[in-house]
């Protein structure tokens, strides 16, 4: 068992070793394509998006709870207040939710 799970994360370090050596060894020249710089300059915000958006909704005991937390985020940060007081806000939002629902 304990030689098949080194082996295991021998070939998980090879293959994202391999997934960020080869566009540095296969893109030698400078990417002049507006629509790849375009999407390659919003792929972190995408990937930041898709992993936090399912842990908010998740995060508390119900469902419900997490979505209006996150309504409420949403509504405040569009507002232009503070990251303190969305914050704020959203657990506020989970607390009395939580405690009378």
């Amino acid at each position: 068992m304990n030689s098949n799970v080194s082996l295991y994360i021998l070939v998980m370090a090879g293959v994202t070793y391999l997934i960020r050596l080869l566009p540095l060894t296969l893109i030698q020249k400078e990417i002049k394509n507006v629509y790849i710089k375009s999407f390659l300059y919003y792929v972190p915000y995408v990937t930041l998006s898709v992993m936090t958006f399912p842990a908010i909704i998740h995060a508390t005991g119900s469902v419900g709870s997490g979505v209006a937390a996150l309504a409420v985020a949403v509504l405040l940060a569009y507002k232009g207040k503070s990251l303190f007081q969305v914050s704020l806000a959203a657990c506020a939002a989970v607390f009395f939710l939580e405690l009378f629902l």
